[in-house]
């Protein structure tokens, strides 16, 4: 039943990407100063980094099922409580939870794709995961956008909770197969945070995934000033966002999601963060609306390339029973990305240019990096 696991992969992220658009209209609907809808948009970013670690280290210790299920079941109960947010504190609070609760789904999600898939065949599955992540961009926002707006914002949260609650009870049908993977009873040590910080290759795939959500982050916050400099709306933003997300699903699907399984995931990776680090570049020179659509999708091309191949990496680098650790710690670098990106462009009060121009240099600074730090060989730990 991996096709359930991968229905969870998307509404962990679908859950993610319909807030978007309607938690600041929310926070602010409740009186919120512009300070504290800020802080009400980062707070489930910020408590996903202690759920994604937390997971890592249960996973490891109870199997995948168990956090998975629990993160399912809390979820939906906890998404129910913002129709209780009366006031910005209490909707602090319920982010928190929330974020938390959904925090525990990925790593351990993850975690039972990758030591259920072939070896040879683990760069494709990182790319079927992708494409479902990358179908949650697309439709995540859309959905919420049109509910919020004929419904209100709370309906959103409700229908997410709906589908967590139904992922739990057939997760509790149907994976049964999920299990605990053991250690070898040999005298091998349990694995420290520590080796996971010194380990070169690991940390390239955590870089990789800080790099990789800081330039959506960027991307989230200045894309659309960008268009608004060119004198389009909104809207032109969205159809940007989409044409990103539609090419890297595309690539994500199509028969070229074998190139993941051919080439080295290191290379693949520096190709990708190559692309999208010349395209934010190219963001930041843009004369007109029509090729940002071009580098767009050129951008979606290296979204495409670069994330399977962390996956990849990661897989490559890391032992079955120590997997759960080291994905809580990669989806916690993916939500410390995010918090980064808006934050330190926003901190610098850097224009839409500046933004892309500075985010498109680290990009690249980071692709040469990964590149000549590479090592031909590598044990799992």
């Amino acid at each position: 039943m991996r096709v359930l696991v991968y229905f969870i992969v998307f509404f962990s992220f679908f859950d993610l990407f319909s807030q978007l658009p309607i938690m600041s209209p929310l926070a602010t609907s409740l009186g919120a100063p512009p300070f504290l809808v800020g802080l009400v948009v980062g707070m489930f970013s910020l408590s996903n980094i202690i759920g994604n670690v937390t997971s890592g280290f249960l996973t490891d210790k109870k199997g995948p099922l168990s956090i998975l299920i629990f993160g399912l079941f809390s979820t939906s109960i906890f998404l129910l409580l913002y129709y209780f947010a009366t006031d910005t504190w209490i909707l602090l609070l319920v982010r928190f939870i929330h974020g938390f609760t959904a925090g525990l789904i990925v790593p351990a999600a993850f975690t039972n794709l990758a030591n259920t898939t072939a070896n040879e065949k683990k760069g494709k599955g990182a790319a079927l995961s992708g494409a479902f992540i990358g179908l949650a961009a697309i439709i995540g926002p859309a959905f919420s956008g049109i509910v919020a707006s004929k419904v209100n914002e709370i309906t959103v949260f409700a229908v997410t909770s709906f589908f967590m609650f139904s992922l739990g009870i057939l997760s509790l049908i149907f994976l049964r197969s999920l299990q605990k993977v053991k250690k070898p009873k040999l005298d091998q040590k349990a694995i420290s945070v520590k080796v996971f910080f010194q380990d070169p290759y690991i940390m390239k795939a955590y870089l990789g995934a800080l790099f990789l959500m800081f330039s959506q982050g960027v991307v989230a916050y200045m894309l659309p000033l960008k268009v608004l400099e060119l004198g389009s709306d909104t809207q032109t933003s969205g159809l940007l966002m989409s044409t990103f997300g539609l090419v890297a699903v595309l690539i994500f699907i199509l028969p070229t999601n074998t190139l993941f399984d051919r080439l080295k995931a290191v290379h693949t990776a520096v190709f990708g963060m190559l692309l999208m680090g010349i395209s934010m570049l190219s963001i930041s020179f843009s004369p007109s609306i029509h090729l940002l659509y071009f580098i767009m999708g050129v951008y979606g091309i290296g979204f495409a390339f670069l994330f399977p191949s962390l996956n990849s990496m990661l897989v490559e680098a890391t032992d079955p029973a120590d997997r759960g650790k080291a994905y809580g710690y990669f989806y916690a670098f993916f939500s410390m990305g995010v918090v980064i990106g808006s934050g330190v462009t926003g901190l610098l009060q850097l224009t839409a240019n500046g933004g892309f121009l500075f985010a498109g240099t680290l990009l690249i600074i980071g692709a040469f990096f990964m590149f000549f730090k590479n090592r031909t060989v590598h044990t799992p730990i």
